[in-house]
């Protein structure tokens, strides 16, 4: 061995420890201000600990330290090389698109605004006689958002209320009147428009896409339109994706979670009313779509729009936020140019395999097992009616499920790199879970709620 190859191999032992060290150190300080106590520790532990290795051969005498050094560093490239270089995907040929379309008046919200001895919960339960047992159940519980409920926090849920209440003065204004004159658009421009605009108004993510059959509903029901066939001709769709704040999410189940949710729901609601006022503006029919006041499958439509995939637990994974987002539409027949779904498979296999918020869901709503096929697609399908009586029971909007979801990680350089290994490599996903929950604990306890948010004496 020439005298040159061992300073140069000193180097490279010394530069990976480093590496490792800076990378590790950074990494617990970002989990540090993220408020992750144990992750911060554990990544300050190893930041510690996996350096020794490289810089301990060093101090072998002569050829030992030298074959040692370089047996290390060819395992850390293997290792490298196996984390990033690109895998396939076992769920790639799968369908996801349904072959039918649903009933919005099965959805557990409609359901439980049905007044029992009605003629609308008559009509209901005698054409769905099945979900009568099921739905007896959360009509025991004290509701969502009620006094009485195990969770019941007065001001965290007031402040859901209002923020709910706010929603509800805005349905005035997701459809209209549209300006008789109508203005000369082109496609490219105003698309590039809408999604900057979008933006600027605090969504997080926009797409377009072209509005399918399955997208809508077959029959509205919530509002005065109930029990009406939906009617939506329109050629496009703009979905719009708002980030639910972490620092509130990680205290589901408790009042704060309840508060983000619905304050996200205006957010996202506001943004899309503007969006549709704005279009009708110029000419060209708008409707929004906000909470409360569907026409459309929203998640359906943001993961055709690009913006992510269903997961799991059957919400819309986005890619830099997870599942940790509202959702709100715009129909249009305004020109614009669609974007390309480009399917992530690496979502699906993650999902597969990690089961985090089927451990953590306390009604077991959430399925163990693998994807089937329903309506067409192959998916996941959760317990809703076992969800939504949990809900009444507690108060809140739970949120346990998007709380534990490794994919909720805060959009930062860290976190950035873990999605893009997940992205490339099966093994990468294998890791990241193991790592995830070595760091973050396999179910998290939720964190203790602010002191401004406490009620008091």
């Amino acid at each position: 061995m020439s005298r040159s190859v061992v300073p140069l191999m000193d180097v490279l032992l010394y530069g990976t420890g480093a590496a490792v060290f800076v990378w590790l150190g950074f990494s617990a300080f970002v989990s540090w201000r993220e408020g992750e106590p144990r992750a911060a520790g554990r990544l300050a532990l190893l930041a510690v600990l996996l350096p020794v290795p490289y810089l301990a051969v060093v101090l072998l005498p002569g050829s030992a330290g030298t074959s040692t050094g370089a047996v290390i560093l060819a395992l850390t490239l293997a290792a490298a090389a196996l984390l990033l270089v690109p895998t396939g995907s076992k769920h790639r040929a799968e369908r996801d698109t349904p072959t039918k379309r649903f009933d919005e008046r099965d959805v557990m919200f409609s359901r439980a605004r049905l007044v029992p001895g009605s003629a609308l919960f008559r009509a209901y339960y005698e054409e769905k006689p099945e979900n009568y047992a099921l739905d007896e159940k959360f009509r025991t519980e004290a509701g969502l958002l009620r006094k009485g409920s195990t969770l019941f926090e007065p001001l965290a849920f007031a402040a859901a209320e209002a923020s709910f209440a706010t929603v509800e003065d805005l349905r005035s204004l997701v459809d209209g009147k549209v300006a008789s004159e109508r203005e000369p658009i082109e496609a490219e421009a105003m698309t590039r428009f809408i999604k900057g605009w979008a933006l600027k108004l605090g969504a997080v993510s926009v797409g377009i896409t072209e509005l399918r059959d399955y997208h809508k509903y077959t029959v509205v029901g919530r509002g005065e339109q109930y029990g009406q066939p939906v009617q939506l001709d329109h050629a496009h769709a703009i979905a719009v994706t708002v980030e639910m704040a972490k620092e509130m999410i990680d205290r589901a189940p408790r009042g704060p979670t309840v508060m983000e949710s619905a304050q996200q729901y205006l957010a996202s609601g506001a943004i899309a009313v503007q969006m549709a006022v704005f279009i009708r503006s110029l000419g060209y029919p708008a409707r929004a779509h906000i909470d409360g006041n569907y026409r459309v499958i929203c998640p359906l439509v943001a993961r055709d729009a690009g913006l992510g995939e269903i997961g799991r637990m059957g919400l819309l994974m986005t890619p830099n936020l997870g599942p940790r987002v509202r959702i709100a539409v715009v129909t249009t027949d305004l020109p614009l140019v669609l974007d390309q779904r480009v399917p992530e498979h690496s979502v699906i296999d993650f999902c597969s395999i990690c089961l985090k918020c089927a451990d953590a869901c306390p009604s077991k709503a959430i399925p163990t097992g693998a994807r089937t096929e329903i309506d067409g697609a192959v998916r996941w399908r959760i317990d809703a009616e076992a969800c939504f009586t949990h809900w009444c029971k507690i108060g809140t909007d739970c949120a346990r499920c998007i709380s534990v979801c490794p994919y909720s990680h805060p959009d930062n350089p860290m976190h950035a790199a873990v999605r893009f290994a997940i992205r490339r490599s099966a093994i990468s996903r294998r890791l990241a879970l193991v790592a995830d929950d070595y760091i973050y604990g396999r179910l998290p306890p939720p964190v203790d709620t602010e002191s401004w948010m406490e009620p008091g004496t």
